[in-house]
């Protein structure tokens, strides 16, 4: 009976909380913008394949979010953040080395399959009759919809503003909204469930993504290693993939 006692406990002993887990020896916890999510997901695969033994945990959200959670202390190795703007609120605060952009992301029109509402150009948001959706303006991608809007002198106003660029999209794949601003990457992400629509404004907001490892970093050279594969060829062929851009 003792020895059964004994495994259970090793066994919940073993079995954190995501972030609790990836802040151990040898684990790399990443903090990443969601429009991150599927290429970063794909990387941290080929990341344990290279490192047996070495388990990627993955928290992704609003940049703005996941800045203020490291400001905060929550536990992590590595922040890639979908502005500049969010990653300085880390730097700021002396919790990260000096930040890499590594790629770009612009926007696209996202509409459900088939554009049932007509959607062409960036002026028909600002029909009364189109219901859009936007990111809140304190995330990246909302910034960066100000920015596009204010390039072609448009005002929309929004049904809806969220706090990140997954939800936002996903407004779109429930029928919810007309059309949305959210990332060129996140309409591919979304395999066939929307349709993009360039617009030449999206060109004044394209966004910067920088990556750095955290100084506080528990995982220490193994969160290193991590931005390197994202720096490198392979990371580069897997996010111009996604539909980032190289900086």
């Amino acid at each position: 009976m003792a020895p059964v006692l004994v495994a259970v406990l090793l066994t919940l002993t073993s079995c954190g909380s995501g972030s609790e887990a990836g802040a151990g020896a040898g684990n790399v916890t990443v903090f990443a913008a969601a429009s991150l999510t599927e290429s970063f997901t794909r990387l941290g695969k080929d990341f344990e394949a290279a490192h047996p033994g070495v388990a990627v945990t993955f928290n992704f959200g609003s940049s703005a979010t996941l800045a203020q959670q490291i400001t905060q202390g929550a536990p992590a190795d590595v922040f890639a953040a979908a502005s500049p703007a969010t990653m300085k609120t880390v730097t700021d605060a002396s919790l990260a080395g000096d930040p890499v952009v590594f790629v770009r992301n612009r926007l696209q029109i996202a509409v459900p399959k088939g554009n049932p509402a007509g959607v062409h150009t960036l002026k028909d948001l600002a029909d009364p009759g189109i219901k859009v959706a936007l990111c809140a303006v304190q995330v990246p991608c909302g910034a960066a919809a100000a920015k596009a809007l204010d390039a072609a002198g448009l005002k929309v106003t929004p049904v809806t503003l969220e706090q990140d660029v997954k939800a936002t999209l996903t407004k779109v794949e429930l029928g919810e909204v007309d059309a949305a601003l959210v990332y060129r990457t996140d309409v591919l992400a979304a395999s066939g469930k929307v349709e993009g629509i360039a617009f030449p404004e999206a060109d004044q907001a394209v966004n910067d993504y920088p990556i750095a490892v955290l100084s506080k970093a528990p995982a220490g050279d193994t969160a290193k290693d991590f931005v390197d594969l994202v720096l490198s060829s392979q990371g580069r062929e897997v996010l111009v993939a996604a539909g980032f851009e190289a900086p």
